[in-house]
């Protein structure tokens, strides 16, 4: 219930914001002050207005600020899970399995691994630093006759 009753005022005071905002004069003037026109009309006077909406501003900044933090605060109810409320899979039944038999002939002496074939000395394997170099310098030969070209112009 408190929920919504913050999204409500959380709304109404964005609305309100707004407004107040859209209300205000901007530093440089109005559209008549850009184009010469010599006075601007002010819903409350010249330097009042300013300050009842500059005053509004602030005070509606500052509770949108707080009602977004107590929102955070209100919403926050511990960590849930998309699945939560799913129940998981029935476990398997546990089974026994069947005894083997015991071999009869003694088991085989270890042997020892294959060593993995290494690579020929001929040709020794690129570095990043060469494929990098390689990448970038056909990124440069590429683009060397615009640089011409925008060089001339």
């Amino acid at each position: 219930m408190l929920h919504y009753a913050l999204v409500a005022l959380y709304v109404l005071i964005c609305l309100l914001l707004l407004v107040v905002v859209l209300l205000q004069q901007g530093k440089g003037g109005d559209m008549a002050a850009a184009f010469g026109g010599a006075s601007s009309q002010t819903a409350f006077g010249a330097r009042a207005g300013a300050t009842v909406l500059t005053r509004a501003t602030t005070i509606l900044g500052t509770l949108f600020l707080l009602t977004a933090f107590g929102l955070t605060l209100v919403g926050r109810h511990g960590g849930s899970s998309v699945v939560s409320g799913v129940a998981g899979p029935a476990a398997p039944a546990q089974q026994t399995a069947p005894a083997l038999p015991m071999p009869t002939t003694p088991m085989p002496a270890a042997t020892t691994p294959a060593t993995p074939e290494a690579p020929p000395a001929s040709q020794p394997a690129p570095a990043a630093a060469n494929i990098m170099l390689t990448t970038s310098t056909a990124a440069a030969a590429a683009c060397e006759p615009a640089m011409r070209a925008s060089r001339r112009s």
